[in-house]
């Protein structure tokens, strides 16, 4: 993790001055018996460092605790409150803000954080200074661009998009036995009542076995194509 999170000094930033920051935004939870805790924040990580370098941005550290309570009943898993990660992503803003970064975009790595649409949405009442990222049209494009075998609803945790990132980004952290841990659960109408338990036994929901490195640095570049539309929407330079 260390070369995923900033190393800048003070002079550095104060030199380069960028108005964007990007926040990487994860979790600590079960990923499975063959993939770390930290994969959602890993993710994060990776995506956000390639925003950073692509597009001139000020490089966060990230938020590796956030809202896992559908993985709650697997080992390893904590969690902080929505309302505690709303406050989070509240009080950076403003500090940023303060301090001359007026911009934000939020790489969301975890999919229940489903209070960051909200914290950005009020975040960006008097005008667009924040974004959330990758929306749903920027992982069907980078999937599409990547050449994904597996759909989305397929490809739902621990799958082919997540460790084909990590086999690019960080393939030491993906464990021998991999490939062995396929598991179909494409339809999960009680997701948010029963949690993953409901759906599965072995943490994962995907198929890890089809994932390569070259999908996922075929990811990352996608993602950094999509995010020029995020920042000229936010409108600061």
């Amino acid at each position: 993790m260390d070369e995923l999170i900033t190393q800048a000094t003070t002079g550095d930033e104060r030199r380069r001055g960028p108005a964007v920051a990007v926040l990487p935004i994860g979790s600590f939870e079960q990923h499975g018996d063959h993939l770390p805790l930290i994969t959602d924040t890993v993710i994060a990580c990776l995506i956000a460092r390639r925003l950073a370098d692509d597009h001139g941005l000020f490089l966060l550290p990230p938020i590796t605790m956030a809202c896992s309570h559908e993985h709650a009943p697997m080992a390893g898993t904590v969690s902080i409150s929505a309302g505690t990660l709303y406050a989070m992503v509240n009080d950076i803003w403003r500090s940023l803000e303060a301090s001359g970064h007026p911009g934000l975009i939020i790489v969301n790595g975890h999919g229940g954080n489903y209070v960051l649409s909200n914290v950005v949405q009020e975040l960006n009442v008097t005008g667009p200074r924040v974004a959330l990222f990758p929306v749903s049209d920027d992982r069907a494009r980078a999937r599409a661009d990547a050449e994904l075998e597996s759909s989305s609803a397929e490809d739902m945790h621990g799958g082919e998009f997540e460790v084909s990132l990590l086999l690019h980004g960080a393939p030491h952290l993906v464990h021998e036995g991999i490939e062995r841990d396929d598991h179909s659960a494409p339809r999960r109408p009680h997701l948010l009542t029963l949690g993953m338990a409901g759906y599965t036994t072995n943490g994962i929901i995907g198929q890890p076995s089809l994932a390569t490195a070259a999908k996922g640095k075929a990811l990352l570049d996608s993602f950094s194509r999509s995010a020029r539309a995020h920042l000229d929407a936010i409108a600061v330079r």
